[in-house]
């Protein structure tokens, strides 16, 4: 008699954790099935983003489940699954997991990051401290999480997984140091056809000029090769949520007149904005370029050379620290001038192209569902952030839900909270003031 077939729910909610967590799903050990349920919430993806995050993936469009946050109990009590997958921003993590943990014989409970997450958050581990297992992409990434989560007594298991939307890319070479069943950047100089394309991103640049800036140098590349397209390759079209609001959309600056004066008339023919799959765009790629998006990866599994802006720093709020080291580096020259950048192999290893054989997420999961299986899985108390009580919850719920949450105590903790959040800012702002004249 053939073995029961293991169930994994993925719980996703906005575009990109819909795209990682479907991707992931995807590539699951024979023995498994999954499902996939997106739990409604301001960043809700649309049609047309759900499609372009399941391109590629093992699901489509029809098979994905929308449902509220009761009804995602509900189905998690039908179809008892051994492990759930919460592909969430981390503060609904937090809401979330809770639920999970109150089910009968409760499944392995899993979290992780769409995208690069160096430098690692302490706040990352702190919204997932009731999680079982984080899925992370690098070992520099397992080091980081590892370090905060001992720093916070937060007892969570780590386990290392190749970003899914490497593997999927099958154009990949064998690197130096990294294993071959793994993905691995191409090294080959075949052409892969004649775009620039620029992956934008909803948090950097933030500043409006910074992003007319970056719309200036893309524009006189196109324009030093009119026969060649540049493409601003975005998530969202306008009115569509985001993981992160964004305040300045580059289709609106580029349409906007102000815009076209400061940088010498409206963009030439040959710079376009498209949306859809990264993947698609990066067929018709000569090279890449962006502030700190993981498009950089799915660049170089793909063999496409590929340009980190490095114009506006290299810090953490910019989350480019990451590339430090990776040879991608470069400035506005090499936008304008098409001038790519190959990346370092001794990087590479510790930065998301490790190698399959590495991988041990698989195992972790593994020891995760024996001891489930043995009674041994208690789900932990929360120990952080408990200031509030039961108002703090029904808070942390409202704001992630928005009016998708018609609670009443959901209501009663925005009245309560939105003044004490205003005067805690005040506080810490003043204290900071101190500190600086001190």
């Amino acid at each position: 008699m053939s073995r029961a077939r293991r169930r994994l729910v993925v719980v996703a909610d906005s575009d990109s954790y819909v795209k990682w967590g479907a991707a992931f799903a995807s590539r699951l050990p024979a023995g498994w099935e999954a499902e996939l349920v997106v739990v409604t919430t301001p960043v809700l993806p649309s049609e047309r983003q759900l499609s372009a995050a399941l391109d590629g993936t093992g699901f489509s469009r029809g098979a994905v489940r929308r449902l509220s946050l009761d009804g995602l109990a509900a189905r998690l009590e039908i179809r008892r699954p051994d492990a759930v997958l919460l592909a969430l921003r981390g503060p609904l993590v937090r809401v979330v997991a809770p639920i999970v943990g109150a089910l009968p014989g409760r499944p392995v409970i899993m979290s992780g990051f769409p995208g690069l997450t160096i430098p690692a958050e302490p706040k990352a581990i702190v919204y997932r401290e009731q999680v079982d297992l984080i899925v992370l992409h690098s070992r520099r990434e397992v080091r980081e999480f590892r370090a905060n989560a001992l720093a916070l007594e937060v007892p969570v298991e780590f386990g290392l997984a190749t970003l899914p939307f490497l593997s999927a890319r099958d154009r990949a070479l064998a690197t130096p140091g990294a294993d071959a069943t793994g993905p691995s950047p191409a090294a080959t100089d075949e052409p892969h056809g004649g775009d620039l394309v620029f992956a934008a991103q909803a948090k950097v640049p933030a500043e409006r000029e910074d992003r007319v800036r970056m719309l200036g140098w893309l524009i006189e590349a196109a324009r030093r090769r009119p026969a060649r397209r540049v493409v601003v390759k975005v998530r969202a079209r306008r009115g569509e949520a985001q993981t992160h609001a964004e305040v300045h959309d580059y289709a609106e600056l580029l349409a906007d007149p102000e815009v076209q004066d400061a940088l010498g008339g409206p963009p030439p023919p040959n710079l376009v904005v498209l949306d859809g799959p990264m993947s698609r765009c990066l067929d018709d790629a000569a090279m890449l370029v962006t502030v700190s998006s993981t498009a950089a990866l799915e660049a170089v599994a793909a063999g496409v050379p590929a340009v980190v802006v490095d114009e506006f720093g290299v810090e953490p709020r910019l989350i480019n620290t990451v590339f430090e080291g990776s040879g991608l580096l470069a400035g506005a020259d090499a936008i304008t001038g098409w001038a790519p950048r190959r990346p370092d192999p001794a990087w590479l290893a510790d930065n998301y192209f490790h190698g399959g054989a590495v991988d041990d997420w698989a195992d972790r999961l593994d020891e995760l569902l024996l001891l489930r299986a043995a009674g041994a899985l208690p789900f932990r108390k929360r120990r952080h952030n408990l200031a509030g009580g039961a108002l703090r919850r029904a808070f942390e719920r409202k704001r992630m839900l928005g009016h998708f949450d018609r609670s009443f105590t959901g209501a009663v903790s925005m009245l309560v909270a939105r003044p004490v959040r205003w005067v805690v800012r005040r506080v810490r702002r003043v204290r900071a003031s101190r500190r600086l004249f001190a």
